[in-house]
């Protein structure tokens, strides 16, 4: 049950609760609870019972999925303030399709996910305000896919650090290992540092660590091998 009224304001300002009327939603907060996750740590693995879904409220965490020959590819980088795996309610899938995982200590909220459903059932009008955010997410994905099409793997780095340098107004910090980025864009980890270090060498971007700068965007935007 949650109690903080910090914690619960952070969970009444999100799209998904805060249409609800405050009956439900105080039902919600009853069956709720606070996570916290030190680096490192699994909250739920690829094919366990998907119960629960969840609000970050601080910290990061990767939704990962093994697929077939055994390659891990990140599926989604959430930040604090977004929600995951909600969408398995609507599916009618009935296991996490990918594992999420702690990248450094983060504060989550825990809400049951077959209880929310049955409220919404109960109230269809908000349904209908859920969709818009639900769209906004399949255009993210539309973009993803947009990507993975281009065939050429310098098009593919340049796309996204394109994308990142937009949604971070400017500075692309790069929150997930590279190895996991280089999966996203359907290539070897190798590959993905070499068309880093050519784009630094024509003067394209400089980077420190995992802070990259973009040196020149309408040279970037064109930049082909």
């Amino acid at each position: 049950m949650l109690t903080d009224p910090t914690t619960l304001d952070a969970l009444r300002r999100h799209h998904l609760f805060d249409k609800l009327p405050p009956g439900a939603f105080q039902e919600v907060a009853q069956l709720a609870n606070h996570r916290r996750l030190e680096g490192g740590d699994t909250l739920f693995h690829q094919g366990e019972t998907a119960d629960r879904f969840y609000l970050l409220l601080e910290g990061q965490i990767v939704l990962t999925r093994v697929l077939l020959e055994g390659n891990e590819k990140l599926v989604e980088a959430i930040r604090p303030g977004h929600s995951f795996a909600e969408a398995l309610l609507f599916s009618g899938t009935r296991h996490y399709p990918v594992t999420a995982r702690a990248m450094k200590a983060s504060s989550l909220i825990s809400i049951d996910g077959a209880h929310y459903r049955r409220l919404l059932e109960a109230q269809p009008s908000i349904c209908l305000k859920l969709l818009a955010s639900f769209s906004i997410r399949l255009h993210q994905r539309l973009n993803e896919i947009d990507t993975l099409t281009l065939a050429n793997a310098s098009r593919r780095v340049v796309r996204f650090l394109c994308q990142e340098q937009e949604a971070a107004d400017g500075q692309i910090r790069l929150s997930v290992p590279k190895r996991l980025i280089a999966s996203q864009l359907g290539m070897q980890p190798e590959t993905f540092s070499r068309i880093l270090h050519r784009l630094i060498d024509a003067g394209l971007i400089a980077m420190e660590r995992r802070s990259i700068r973009v040196l020149d965007r309408p040279a970037l935007a064109s930049y082909s091998e």
